[in-house]
Order: C-alpha cells, then structure tokens, then sequence
C-alpha cells in the first residue's frame, strides 16, 4: 500500500506551480469587481454608450463608449458590431488612448502601446463578408438601437445605451445577453502614481503571493487594488508590467440555457461546471492559458495545452454560441440561475439561465454571436470563421506506433518487421527526443541514428511513414549551425530587454524561434528542405511539441509574459496563439521540401500539442501527458468530444497511458477505445515497460488486433467523416446532444458518442473488470450489434455484454455503412482493395450513407480527383442505389475515376432483412455506363434467419460492380 501511494503521490500536478485565480491579479480583480457588482444595490455600471455617436453603414456599427472611473475621470472606448452575411454578429471595444499610442511605458520598455489587435490575423479566415440586408432603428424612448440581420431577418441585435448591454434575439426570443449583470471592465491605462507604502499587520508576512490582492478585492467598498497594477510575482518570477493594468471582462448570459460546452482543453466533463463553489462543483475558474501541466489531474477547470475560446449553450432544440477572440491568459466563471414562471409550481416551469463571466489580461474585447439553431448551425458558423480541419492524409487516420523512445534506427527497423511478423496493421511509427545529437533539431545521433535513409527507405517499402519530434527551442550551443543562423539573423524571442531570451527545455540552454516573425517563418521554413534535414524523405512528417511554449526555468512552466515578439508585441499579448504560429511555418514547411514537392504537393502531417482557434486547419492534436490509469482513460472521451465540438475534431489521446505501466487489461481496453479516437496513437514515457501490442501476449495481442483491425475496415467511414469535417466542420466523433439535440435526457451525456453520420454508436468499456455496458438509446430507432445483429430498441438504456474481447458498438437503423474487410498491414496496401456496404434497416425500412473517396495523399482532390458516393435504399422499391454526389468535375476527375475503374463492391450486407426475401435467392443489378443503363443480371442472395434476440440479414455475394458508379440492386 505504501508504493502504491508513493506512486500515486509522485503522479499528481504540481499545484504550486501554477496560478489559482487569487493568485493572478488581473482574474482576482475582476472577481471581486463581479462580487461587488453583485452584492451592492445601488451598483450603477460604469459604461454607457453615446447615442449622438452611433452610426450605421452598409452592416456595420460603430459608437463610442464612456467609461466614468472612480475619480469621474471619462475613458473613451470605440465600439464596433459587426453583422455577416452567415448570421455571425461581432462586439469589439478597443481604448481611445492606446489606440492612438496616447501613453507612457514604464521601465523604458518598448514593448507595443496598443491592445493586441493581430489575433483575427492568426485566427479569421473567413466568414466575414459583411450582411448587405442588416437594418436599423433607434427607440430613444427606451434608449435603445435595434438592427435586424441574419437568414430571413430571424436575428435581431438590442444594443442598450445606459448602461451599455446588448441582447441577442432569435425569432423574438432572447437568447444571449452581454452586460446584462454589468460586469464589463476594460481597465484602461493611468500613469503610476507612487503613493506611501501601507502599514504593515500583524500576520502580513504570512500571507501567500496572491493574496494580498483577494484581501483587496474583498473590500465592499471596492477601492481599487493596485497591487498588482504595476507589477507581479509568482514563482520566483517578477513580471513587469510596462502597460500597467489593462485587463478586458464582460458577463455573457444565455437565458434559459443549462448545458454549457466548449472552451477545451480541460480534464472535465463534457457539459461545463459551475465555478463558485459549493457540492460538485469547481472553485476556480476555467482556465485558458496554454501550459505544460506535467502529469495533469481529472476533473478539474485547470489550464492544459492548448485553448479555443468557443462556448456554445444548448437546450432542447436550440444552440447559440459564443467565441471570444482573445490571445492572452484568460479566465471563465460559470453560474447557473433557476428562476421559475410561478413561484407556486414547485420548480414545473421553472428553468436554467446559465451566466458565464469571461476575463482576459488584455487586448480588446473581442466577441462573435452565433445564434443557431441547430449545434451544426453554430460549429459551422464558428468553424466557418476560423478554418475547417484540415482533411489529412489517409495514413494519418491509421494507427500510429509512438515510445519515447525508439533508441536506434535497427530498433525501428525491428518494431516494423514485428508487427508483420504477427499481423498487425500500423501506418506510422514515431521518433521522440532521443534520434537527435544532443537534442539538436534537424540532427541525427550518428552512433544510434546512422542509416536514417535507409530506415526510412525500409518504411516506405511496406507504404508506412515515420514522424519525427522538431520542437521550437534551440539548443544554445557551440559548431550548431541552427542556433548560430537564429541569432545571427534576430530571429529568437527577445527578453523584456529586447535582447535575445535565453531560457531552459530538453537540450539546457535554448533559444525560442519567434514565428510571430514572417522573416522567422521563412527561415523555418527551410530547415525541412530535404539537403538541409538530411535523412528525411517524402514519408517523414513532423510532431510539434513543448510549443505553450514550455519552458522549464520559466514562470508556470513557460515563458515571462514582458517577453518581445515581431513586432514589440509582449508575450502576454500573444500566448495562447504562439503554439499555432509554430504549426503554421513547419506545415508550409512541408509543402517546400524540394522542387519536385513544391510542384506537387502531398498534404503535410502535423502533431501538435499546443493549440488556439484556428490550429484544427493545420494537422492534429493530443492530450498531452496523460496516465496509464483507468480515469485516464475514462476522461479521454469526453476531452476529445470537447474537441471535436469546439471545431478541432482531430483529436486524440496517448493509448495507454504516457505516464506508468498499464496492466494488460487497461492496455487492451484503451486500444479498444483508441480505435475511435479520431487521431490513433500509442504512446509511452521513457522510462515505462516497452508494450508494441504483440508484447501483450495472448489472449491481448489478438484482442488488441481485433480493435486495431475494426478501426482498418472502417477507414472508408472514417476518412469520409474526415471529408465532411473538411467541408462543413461537424465533429467527427459525436455526442448525444448533437445528434439529438431535442432529448433533454442526454444532454449531459460524455462517455457514449456516434462516429460520423454513419449511426455507429460506441461506449467504450473505461472501467476495470467491467463486462457490461449500459448504453443510453435516444429514439425510437432499432439498433443492431456491431459484430452479431443483437437487436435493441429505444428509447432508454440498455445493457450490453461486454466482456475482454468485446466493443460496445451499435449500428443505429436507416443507415449504409462502407467497409473493406480486408486485413491488410497498412492503409496504403489498403487502396484498390473492394468495399462492403453494410445496409442497416430502422423502422422506416430505408437507409442511406455516403462514401468520400480520393488519392488519400495530394490535393488533386482539389481539381476533381475525388469519388464521391450517395447510397440510398428505398423500402418502397425495395432498391438500393449508388447515386452521384460529386460538387464538380476538374482536370484530374478523368484520371481518378480511371485509377478507379477496377475497384469494386465484392459485398451488400443488410441487417434487418425483410421476411418477405427469405426463400428468393437472388437480385437483380443494373448498372449506368456512359449515362445509359446496362441489362439487368441476376445475383445470388444469401438468405439469414433471425435468431432469438438477432435481426435476421441478407447478403449478396460480389455483386460486380464499380465503387465509382451508379447501379441500381432490385431485391424480391
């Protein structure tokens, strides 16, 4: 028991190393100004809107706010609201004076005067297009403007001048308000006045960094706490502040709305906390500061690597959304308020406001309204502005075989011979830290690393690839030609000092690459040049890790916030996007690797583990350094439906566990689960037990294989979900709220979800000894086991067996399921193989699916070098139907469709067969060439009868016709 707590004790986060909202001025302030505001009847808020100065043009709004300070002092504010054409609505407040540069830095610092105003530039990609048909209108009576704008005029804008607060309308209902709780702050700049230092108490010097500020805050008089205006410690860390206070917070209200998701990346539940205290709920605020949380805890609001933003409310039927466009450290309160239609109904009619609190250390105040709505209507909206993922190659959707760390090239070499030897499919394997010399970047170790060509050749050969750790520190050495061209060129993060910032990661002493810079990027974007990286080839891709940036002598594990980036712009301004900035130059990067590639370019593989709204159009991410225990793997689902709902759909997390040794039964699970994380991959620490999947030992290894074999078969489901992503930006892996968006009671459902628009429903066993699975059904619709036809119906919950060598896996009724059954050792062996439809039939008796098909490497998909398939079967013709769903033709349609010509449907699987077909023993097939309709033939027709609890189902039999055209199937 002892070693069992040493260990436990020894994997938890370090607490102290991280800021507590007391401990951070600026949330601490903006707290206890909330508490103040809240608390005091006579609160007048202190912003208001000048009606003279509004005007209206062509859909936009512009005005200026007063803000009256405490010493009536009056602070101008511009204001401008924003209507597109997609329905979108966007509030931005900037400052008069550091607008215009109008004030003084302190510490000679030449730190940038303005608010950050660059974010929409790594950000915003589209959906801006401002709305022709927004109108206005004034009601001085109510001291109000009014604009009407969005898709049929359903959306309506009440902007309130005294005090300034605006409610979002949709069809006459309130469904957002800003300000309505009067806590919008915006501390704008005041030069320092020294005044006389305070006395000092009794039990003063006992008091924790932070503290003082709370104790400040808390006064109910609300004089302002100065005490970190001016400057900050934490940690051993003095920040210094050359603006002064300058922090941005406003409260966003969703009248009626209970369930919150979005603002990833936590270790929580799917459907957001409250924040204040109290039974089963958080004291802190969520947390959006990009950090290297070592060994980071379950269930909690805490920061982790990466942060979108984006919150999206939902109740029965209706989503609206928000996104709060802000690079610096920022800070959510969450509370939920029930009021009730009659106070004698005894909570019938009554229902949940939820109240959120949103504060930033500075820029503007940035804030885009989605209105819905449908959940689709407010990720496509939101993914609409900041990128759809990328659609990756298909390798990339594969399994990935990754340790920290594969020690030679003759250990990889022997990694990729075994799991031939024992008939495991794997697409990629992985390289950590440990390849390079002296963990130097674009290095190879010569005594472990000396034939990484031909590894790599060896790799190919069996159509796999390889991806190797570039992280974004320097090492700070002598004879390293990288280093000395990153500083002889300024092309390093600078200090407060604007000199070059020195700090400490994996290799000592490192340098920081500022890819804030385009003149950085640009140099960044040579060292991948295959004579410049040498050893790499055309299957090398590349993992960006520690990119928060992490920084291991910095304050909380990163870099000081008075850091310079291009520009002068301070690191604090910058943060949360500095990671993405880092994907950005190695993702052009891999599009310029040589002349041939800049011609022809595959589509590059990116990891990174750092991330902002935005970086889902540039590769994938994970996690982070998760453990090998069971609530790991239990909080792996909802972290990555978190993802996948906030616009960054592939996602996944370390199989396994990074952290600890699994048992062999938590091993096998988490490849089970792992088989529907959208982005795949095995991970390990450096110091646990090897585990490939063919060290298991049976009946795991074969267990294991299994899973890994399901998530080979249905790659075809997957990589069209992929498409659909890339072109709408709905999730991947789906929870129950968006797929049933009117079924109150799954609206808190995390660990269950639907892959794709496929009904596939999966709920991975995440618990030890667990042989059983209840799985919540939200309809009516039948629903058949996965692997034996089992029938099940809902509405309800209903158990599933479960045992070791069995996923919980539901087929949901009315939809057409693309496979391809054969096990290969690679996806690329995977690519002229035939398919199997699976068509599951529901209540209605029809179904339909989709099927997305390209090269799975380049962009020809771009000029019409792409398949793309609706199946339909219709109960009432009892026919089923290949039909055309391609957008357009391009100049390599022609080509593909060739290069396709042979592929062809070798299986028709339907599962709730009709009765009516037993005993007819065949079907007949038409197909189109050319637009005309070939002569029908006759096809044999497997006939299953139900069993007790099964579906009886039908096969027919290599059918013979082509994936890539249409057909017709006549059944009896």
């Amino acid at each position: 028991m002892d070693e069992l707590l040493a260990a436990v004790s020894r994997m938890m986060v370090k607490h102290e190393n991280f800021k507590t909202c007391a401990q951070s001025g600026f949330c601490n302030r903006n707290r206890a100004y909330a508490d103040n505001a809240l608390s005091t009847s006579k609160w007048a808020a202190p912003y208001s809107l000048d009606p003279a100065s509004v005007r209206f043009d062509k859909g936009v709004l512009t005005g200026t706010i007063s803000k009256k300070t405490t010493t009536n002092e009056i602070v101008r504010l511009p204001l401008t609201v924003a209507f597109y054409e997609s329905g979108t609505a966007r509030v931005t407040l900037d400052e008069e004076k550091r607008q215009k540069g109008d004030i003084e830095l302190r510490h000679a610092s030449k730190a940038k005067k303005q608010r950050y105003n660059e974010a929409e530039q790594w950000a915003i990609v589209g959906g801006t297009t401002i709305s022709t048909g927004a109108a206005t209108s004034k009601d001085a009576e109510k001291g109000t403007t009014k604009i009407v704008y969005g898709p049929a005029s359903k959306f309506e804008a009440v902007i309130r001048h005294v005090p300034f607060g605006v409610e979002f309308k949709r069809d006459g209902e309130t469904q957002i308000k800003l300000n309505d709780r009067g806590l919008l702050n915006m501390e704008h700049w005041r030069p320092k006045v020294d005044k006389p230092a305070p006395e000092k108490k009794e039990g003063d010097d006992e008091k924790k960094e932070g503290e003082e500020a709370m104790a400040a805050g808390s006064d109910k008089e609300m004089a302002e706490d100065e005490s970190t205006w001016w400057d900050e410690s934490f940690g051993g860390n003095t920040d210094s502040k050359p603006r002064g206070p300058e922090s941005v917070a406003l409260d966003i209200e969703f009248p009626g709305y209970e369930h919150v998701y979005g603002v990833a990346e936590h270790a929580g539940p799917l459907s957001l906390k409250e924040t204040r205290g109290g039974d089963g709920k958080y004291s802190e605020p969520y947390r959006l500061y990009n950090s290297d949380v070592f060994e980071y805890e379950m269930d909690s609001p805490m920061t982790l690597y990466g942060a979108i933003p984006f919150m999206q409310a939902h109740k029965k039927d209706s989503t609206v959304g928000v996104f709060w466009l802000n690079a610096a450290e920022t800070w959510v309160d969450i509370t939920k308020a029930t009021t009730s239609a009659n106070p004698l109904s005894f909570g019938i009619g009554s229902s949940v406001t939820t109240q959120t609190h949103w504060i930033s250390e500075a820029g503007l105040l940035d804030v885009f309204i989605f209105l819905g709505p449908k959940p689709q209507d407010v990720i496509g909206a939101y993914t609409e502005l900041t990128g759809y993922t990328q659609l990756p190659q298909q390798f990339a959707i594969a399994y990935h075989q990754c340790r920290w760390n594969y020690v030679t090239d003759e250990d990889v070499r022997d990694v990729d011979r075994k799991f031939d030897k024992y008939k495991i499919p794997y697409d990629v394997i992985w390289l950590d830290i440990e390849y390079t010399e002296g963990k130097k970047y674009f290095t190879w170790d010569p005594m472990t690393f000396p034939d990484p060509l031909g590894m790599n050749k060896q790799l190919d050969e069996h159509e796999r690839k390889l991806v190797a750790i570039i992280d974004p520190h320097i090492k700070n050495e002598g004879n390293y030609p990288i280093v000395e061209e990153l500083k002889s060129k300024d092309l390093a993060v600078h200090n407060k000092d604007d000199t070059i910032y020195e700090g400490w990661c994996w290799p000592g002493s490192s340098y920081w690459i500022d890819c804030f810079s385009p003149k950085g990027r640009e140099w960044w974007k040579g060292l991948f040049r295959y004579d410049k990286f040498k050893g790499t080839m055309k299957n090398v891709f590349i993992w960006n890790d520690m990119n928060e940036p992490s920084v291991f002598n910095g304050p909380e594990t990163t870099m000081p916030k008075d850091n310079l980036h291009h520009d002068h712009w301070e690191h604090r301004d910058l943060h949360n996007i500095n990671g993405m900035t880092l994907v950005n130059a190695t993702y052009d990067a891999l599009l310029a690797r040589d002349k041939v590639e800049d011609k022809h370019h595959v589509r590059p593989f990116v990891l990174t583990r750092s991330f902002y709204s935005g970086s889902q159009r540039l590769g994938a991410m994970w996690t982070g350094d998760n453990q090998a225990a069971w609530p790991h793997l239990e909080a792996s689902i909802p972290m990555l439906l978190s993802m996948g709902v906030s616009g960054f759909p592939f996602a996944g997390a370390d199989v396994g566990g990074f952290f600890g040794n699994p048992s062999k039964e938590l091993l096998t699970r988490w490849y089970q689960a792992g088989a529907f994380y959208p982005f795949f991959r095995g991970h390990a620490h450096i110091d646990t037990r090897r585990r490939e999947p063919y060290l298991a030992g049976e009946p795991y290894t074969e267990i294991i294989t299994q899973a890994l074999r399901l998530r080979y078969a249905l790659l075809p489901a997957w990589y069209t979900a992929f498409h659909e992503a890339s072109v709408s930006g709905a999730p991947i892996i789906r929870p129950n709220y968006y797929v049933h968006p009117g079924d109150e009671k799954g609206f808190g459902i995390d660990d269950q979800f639907y892959l794709g628009s496929y009904g596939l429903l999966a709920k991975p066993v995440t618990k030890e000894g667990q042989e059983g699975q209840d799985i919540y059904l939200a309809d009516k619709e039948k629903y058949y086991d996965y692997f034996d036809f089992w029938t099940y119906e809902g509405p309800g919950t209903v158990n599933v067996a479960a045992p070791l060598d069995t996923i919980p896996f539901l087929m949901q009724g009315g939809h057409i399921i693309p496979r391809r059954d054969r096990p290969r050792r690679s996806s690329g062996l995977m690519r002229y193989d035939p398919f199997t439809l699976v068509v599951v039939l529901g209540n209605s008796g029809d179904a339909e699916g989709t099927l997305y098909l390209d090269d799975g490497e380049s962009f020809d998909f771009q000029d019409g070098g792409y398949l793309h398939r609706r199946f339909s079967y219709a109960s009432s013709t009892s026919t089923l139907m290949s039909e055309d769903l391609a957008a357009s033709t391009g100049k390599k349609t022609k080509e593909y469709l060739k290069q396709m010509e042979k592929v062809r449907v070798e299986k028709v699987i339907i599962v709730g067969a009709p009765a009516a077909w037993k005993g007819k023993g065949e079907v007949e097939l038409s197909e189109e060439q050319g637009g005309k309709s070939s002569a029908a033939r006759k096809v044999a027709l497997d006939w299953h009868d139900k069993e007790e609890g099964k579906a009886a189902w039908a096969v027919v039999r290599d059918p013979g016709v082509q994936i890539g055209s249409g057909w017709k199937i006549a059944f009896p």
